[in-house]
């Protein structure tokens, strides 16, 4: 930052601030990407500072990142982007209008370099699943770049760009959204050529308002896709709302179980699954990954593989030999059971069908262990009181609840207010020779029940 005096020339990259009559010097983010270049590795965290690194000082509800700022150079950061001038450390500080935005619209201008393909996966369900199946099948192949773990949201979208070098080939974004316009503006940061909705289920109604404002908050991609005039669409053909929403994209692939260019199907549920392949080549791919409800994640990946000419039998390695982790679709064996471990996040769609491949399952002694579903707002209840009539449908060795909006349900289950109750009690009856399911949203922290089992 400089204070500008009057007549002093503004140097090229610059523009002027007016804040209570004093002069700052803005850098512009053509001339924030020079620095960038200079020092290509971008840090928010003070913890996880390296010498050398760029650090944007964030804000949030509870934090000011602006006052990290000595804390970073410290550390070791080369330059600190920051947006308040009282933070100014000669020499070190960087002073934009905003830091967000500042990190967004360098992401952007770093992203018009790329000549790349670019993809983007959204949805309501099993995005960072297909987003890790896919990256595994195209990075047999080319060098890809891709979200790390689900940082897939404001600032982890611009973090994801920033990441991608020039060795890149392709690049694979994952995006999330619990509100209207938010795949709107990732899009106008990424600029994908290439998308994938894997479906729009009833997550962040709370956000979205209805099922429909879930369609239409996934669908901005389609009509970024749709509006650049040569984008392509990978579209799972069984969801009719899918096909309909993708109507007008120049390039469509599509992929399911009929009707497509990639078919296939799951063959039995005896625990991984197995999808039998039938189209554009025939094999058997056995994955690590637990339920049929990660069939169209397989087919994604193939069709996505096949499109970028990734050879059959890379694309089967690649999907055999990926490990589900972060406690997503997780088989895991404690003793005598079997734990199913989808406790990364949870919705009415993801609860339904994680119960229901549980019902199928081969094995008499079965235990739900259930965390509250969060961000449903005033669909709470209803949706609750649904997930409950679909476990009445079916025969459990034991049904444990967890969190308020299982609350009314307490004189029929096994009920606890938190993870840590329930825990203490299966730690104490501690069942044998069983299959369990435990799920839940982010929020229940539903994976602090496997030290008591």
């Amino acid at each position: 930052m400089m204070i500008i005096l009057p007549g002093v020339k503004i140097p090229p990259g610059f523009k002027i601030l007016n804040r209570h009559n004093a002069y700052f010097c803005l850098m512009n983010t053509e001339a924030l990407y020079q620095v960038y270049l200079n020092h290509p590795h971008v840090q928010t965290d003070t913890r996880k500072i390296r010498e050398g690194e760029l650090f944007f000082a964030l804000k949030g509800p509870n934090f000011n990142g602006n006052q990290f700022a000595r804390q970073a150079v410290d550390a070791g950061a080369a330059k600190v982007i920051i947006d308040e001038a009282a933070y100014e450390i000669a020499g070190k500080t960087i002073l934009v209008p905003d830091v967000l935005q500042a990190l967004q619209q360098l992401a952007a201008w770093h992203r018009a370099q790329f000549a790349f393909p670019v993809m983007a996966i959204t949805g309501s369900n099993g995005k960072t699943t297909t987003k890790e199946l896919i990256h595994a099948v195209l990075s047999t192949t080319y060098k890809t770049y891709t979200t790390t773990g689900n940082l897939n949201n404001h600032i982890g979208v611009p973090l994801t760009l920033l990441k991608i070098k020039d060795d890149a080939q392709l690049a694979v974004i994952e995006m999330g959204a619990n509100h209207l316009e938010e795949i709107k503006g990732y899009c106008a940061v990424a600029r994908p050529t290439h998308g994938l909705i894997t479906n729009a289920g009833k997550a962040h109604l709370e956000g979205f308002g209805s099922i429909e404002g879930v369609k239409k908050g996934k669908g901005e991609l389609y009509d970024f896709l749709r509006e650049r005039g040569d984008g392509t669409a990978f579209v799972m053909w069984d969801y009719d709302y899918l096909r309909n929403m993708s109507a007008g994209i120049a390039h469509i692939v599509r992929y399911g179980t009929a009707d497509a260019e990639v078919t296939g199907d799951a063959a039995g549920q005896t625990g991984f699954l197995t999808v039998e392949l039938e189209q554009p080549f025939t094999a058997v791919i056995k994955t690590q990954l637990v339920g049929d409800y990660n069939l169209p994640n397989v087919l994604a990946a193939v069709a996505v593989g096949r499109h970028f000419k990734v050879a059959p039998e890379q694309i089967v390695a690649a999907i055999e030999g990926y490990t589900p982790s972060n406690s997503r679709s997780q088989l895991m064996e404690k003793g005598s059971n079997k734990i199913i471990l989808d406790a990364y996040n949870a919705n009415p769609s993801s609860m339904k069908l994680a119960i229901e491949n549980l019902a199928k399952m081969e094995g008499a002694g079965k235990i739900l262990i259930l965390g509250a579903m969060a961000e449903m707002g005033a669909e709470t209840e209803a949706e609750h009181q649904q997930i409950v009539q679909l476990i009445e449908q079916h025969a459990w060795k034991d049904v444990i609840l967890v969190g308020k909006p299982f609350e009314s349900y307490k004189d029929r289950f096994r009920y606890f207010e938190n993870s840590g109750q329930a825990a203490e009690w299966l730690g104490a009856h501690r069942p044998e020779n069983t299959l369990l399911l435990v799920k839940g949203s982010r929020s229940s922290q539903m994976e602090r029940v496997l030290d008591a089992l």
